[in-house]
């Protein structure tokens, strides 16, 4: 007989609360999502004229798990799982989460070249759910580490706000359109799933070096150079970037741009079985800031990932990048 694991369990109560709420408020079941997970972490049902019925469900279900019986990564896969399956129903696809696999090897690559250190500051500008941000933050084992996310849509920061207070990750939220003024100082490190596309305030994009000659400018070249400048001299930027990203037009603007202000240390090519289609297949770009201390790698880290579950490549890809690192870092 097959056993109800922890996360299936705590998901099973999210989703269940979740769904009593969304029927009982008239709400969407993701709205729902955000109401259930601040209940979980007040350990109170903070809803008003709730039905008798409904409040003594809801109250029999929380009581049921015990939160500090869970450790962060628990909290995050199950609460996940929730949200996963809200965005299902009409998702916009900059709303689609970034994949476990792609913050789990994100996480190890940012451990390898931020290397030991006692503190650590770091931003994700385009946090959505704060899934990768706190997947990278749990991979690290650093004593200190100041986060900040920045997400221009309410319903999203609101639950990347909750899944943060479940994983006790004290993390700076700004609800803000990230390419317009940050009122953040430079951080060490950014990480980053860039969403892809148009910028439509062509105004705003007009203070950018990246803007588009004519018509709208590429949103995912403005959030790097907004990145670049919101980081310290010699700081590393992790982006998830389209494979094309330098064969479109505006391609030679953005090397162009690149060559003045960052290294690029490597570019990684994510397995295109990740992605639904083809076309939109992605890869890893790993820069750093020019700085006194920023040098440029004899080679950069290039490489195709395999899938991941094929774990005989994966480890000889981890081989060559640990290589890499003896050789260059």
């Amino acid at each position: 007989m097959k056993t109800i694991s922890k996360i299936e369990n705590l998901f099973a109560v999210i989703n269940e609360t979740a769904d009593l709420l969304a029927q009982e408020c008239n709400i969407t079941y993701i709205e729902a999502l955000a109401e259930t997970g601040e209940n979980l972490f007040q350990q109170s049902i903070l809803q008003e004229d709730l039905s008798e019925v409904t409040s003594k469900s809801l109250k029999r279900k929380y009581e049921s798990v015990t939160l500090g019986s869970y450790d962060r990564e628990e909290l995050r896969k199950a609460f996940q799982l929730a949200i996963l399956k809200g965005l299902k129903d009409g998702a916009h696809p900059n709303h689609q989460m970034t994949p476990d696999t792609i913050g789990l090897f994100l996480g190890y690559l940012v451990s390898k070249f931020v290397g030991k250190q006692n503190k650590l500051s770091i931003l994700d500008p385009a946090v959505g759910t704060g899934n990768l941000l706190t997947t990278i933050l749990n991979y690290l084992t650093i004593d200190e580490v100041d986060s900040y996310g920045v997400e221009v849509d309410d319903l999203l920061i609101r639950l990347a706000y909750i899944t943060a207070n479940l994983q006790e990750h004290p993390v700076q939220f700004f609800n803000q359109d990230s390419l317009e003024r940050l009122f953040i100082d430079p951080v060490d490190l950014v990480v980053c799933d860039l969403p892809v596309g148009y910028y439509p305030n062509d105004l705003e994009a007009a203070k950018y070096e990246l803007k588009a000659d004519e018509g709208h400018s590429y949103s995912h070249h403005l959030f790097m150079e907004q990145s670049i400048k919101h980081i310290k001299e010699d700081g590393y930027l992790f982006f998830v970037v389209p494979n094309s990203l330098f064969e479109t037009k505006e391609a030679p603007k953005l090397n162009e741009y690149l060559r003045k202000a960052a290294i690029i240390q490597g570019f990684i090519k994510l397995p295109l079985s990740l992605f639904k289609d083809e076309r939109h297949g992605k890869s890893i770009l790993i820069l750093q800031k020019k700085g006194e201390k920023a040098t440029q790698p004899k080679q950069a880290i290039l490489a195709e990932l395999p899938k991941f579950s094929n774990k005989e490549a994966m480890n000889s890809i981890m081989k060559q990048i640990d290589k890499w690192f003896s050789e260059n870092k």
